[in-house]
């Protein structure tokens, strides 16, 4: 298509005009096997992802003019705990022990919470996290799961996870816009493939003991009917009820799947994101999953024009607690390489997407300077060189991290840090001696 985003993130990057000029490129294609296709999974089960990080390494590794590699990730999804614990973020943190590499990862655009302007559908994509906690066994808590579709229906499917404590037990009941109650589910059981009168397809896990963390998982799942003729999913308020049967923690985190609007196969159809309630919504802990992992670089999307975060991007913290994002980068009214247009050269995009290989190509200028550097001190100096934005302190902020990418101050820090170390042994000896 027009406007490639593999494209326009690359050229941001290490392009003619990117961060990074003299950098290679490199770049995998990703395609999920059968397997990897199982609903209950997380994209970031899949080891795809894994292969291809691994085959960038090798690449970097077999190639004798290469001394370091810097990766960026502009991509992202809400499935998984936010906590770290899916198998790409361990892989990564076990990957990263090693000098000369850095991985940056684009925090998502499920940020904004409120209407920018009539008729915006930002909070479509921005209203996907809720929290809260249940006192006590037999206490209940509802969350309010609105489908728009068309205002008719909605041909894509749509899923909801709930994270809760392993000391915890929750049973779950799903209640359509029409008032029909599917359930209790109790920890343990499921309901798959109930096909509803108005021809939705509902499918509800409730798993003890994830085996990424141990934690509890409650996945639902909101599906069209893919007949003769398709049948969209029923437009209008779900209600999912979370009952206490036994209660230790408590506490509770709900994300909905990322849904990109696309139309359907016919004009009237339409595929768009599912989001909560305005009472259910809870506004933070938005970010992609991927950009949990503690040894890669959330990256959020500044409004560099106005001096503020764009109101799409994504914030933390993570599930456990965690100051992600770190950092924040140029992301907004992006103009770079346009991929599959021979008349335009040049296109402009907007979201974390941009911001990340921003960072990625300065990081990339960090190892050219020092290829030893290891990803937590590549971390460490774009967090200690950030710069606050107008009426911010340097505290860490759940949409913006530290602060704004300083690229220069971030090279000159690395040039400091190669210097030779200053002994003040000898000199402290002197001093202590003549004292005596």
């Amino acid at each position: 298509m027009r406007g490639s985003h593999a494209t326009h993130v690359a050229s941001i990057a290490a392009g003619r005009s990117g961060l990074c000029k003299r950098a290679k490129i490199a770049a995998v294609l990703l395609s999920l096997p059968d397997a990897d296709n199982d609903r209950r999974k997380s994209f970031y089960d899949t080891t795809c992802l894994v292969d291809g990080l691994a085959y960038l390494f090798a690449l970097a590794e077999a190639d004798k003019d290469i001394e370091a590699i810097s990766i960026n990730i502009s991509l992202g999804t809400n499935g998984g705990a936010h906590d770290g614990s899916e198998l790409l973020s361990r892989w990564i943190d076990a990957s990263m022990t090693e000098p000369g590499r850095s991985i940056c990862v684009a925090a998502g655009n499920s940020g904004q919470d409120a209407l920018e302007f009539e008729g915006d559908t930002g909070i479509w994509s921005g209203r996907v996290h809720s929290s809260g906690r249940i006192p006590a066994a037999a206490l209940r808590r509802d969350l309010e799961w609105l489908v728009v579709g068309n205002g008719v229906e909605d041909v894509s499917e749509n899923e909801l996870e709930i994270w809760y404590s392993a000391q915890d037990e929750f049973d779950v009941e799903l209640f359509t816009p029409n008032g029909i109650r599917i359930g209790p589910v109790s920890p343990g059981q499921r309901v798959e493939n109930l096909l509803l009168a108005d021809r939705t397809v509902v499918s509800i896990y409730n798993v003890l003991s994830d085996p990424k963390n141990g934690d509890n998982r409650i996945s639902i799942y909101l599906s069209p009917y893919m007949g003769e003729p398709i049948v969209g999913i029923t437009a209008g308020g779900w209600k999912v009820r979370l009952t206490g049967k036994v209660v230790r923690n408590g506490a509770y985190d709900a994300w909905i799947e990322r849904d990109d609007p696309s139309r359907g196969r016919v004009r009237t159809q339409w595929r768009l994101p599912s989001f909560f309630g305005p009472d259910t919504f809870v506004d933070h802990s938005t970010l992609s999953s991927l950009a949990c992992g503690p040894r890669v670089i959330g990256v959020a999307n500044l409004d560099e024009a106005r001096e503020l975060l764009n109101a799409s991007s994504s914030q933390g913290p993570t599930r456990d607690g965690r100051m992600k994002p770190e950092i924040a980068a140029p992301g907004t009214g992006i103009v770079a390489a346009c991929g599959f247009d021979s008349q335009n050269k040049w296109i402009e995009m907007t979201g974390t997407s941009m911001a990340s290989p921003y960072v990625s190509g300065v990081a990339g200028l960090m190892l050219s300077l020092n290829p030893q550097l290891t990803a937590a001190q590549i971390g460490g100096v774009i967090q200690r060189t950030s710069q606050p934005l107008p009426g911010s302190g340097y505290e860490w902020r759940n949409g913006s991290g530290f602060g704004v990418i300083d690229p220069g101050a971030c090279l000159r820090e690395v040039v400091r840090m190669v210097q030779p170390v200053d002994d003040l042994t000898d000199s402290l000896k002197k001093r202590m001696k003549g004292k005596s």
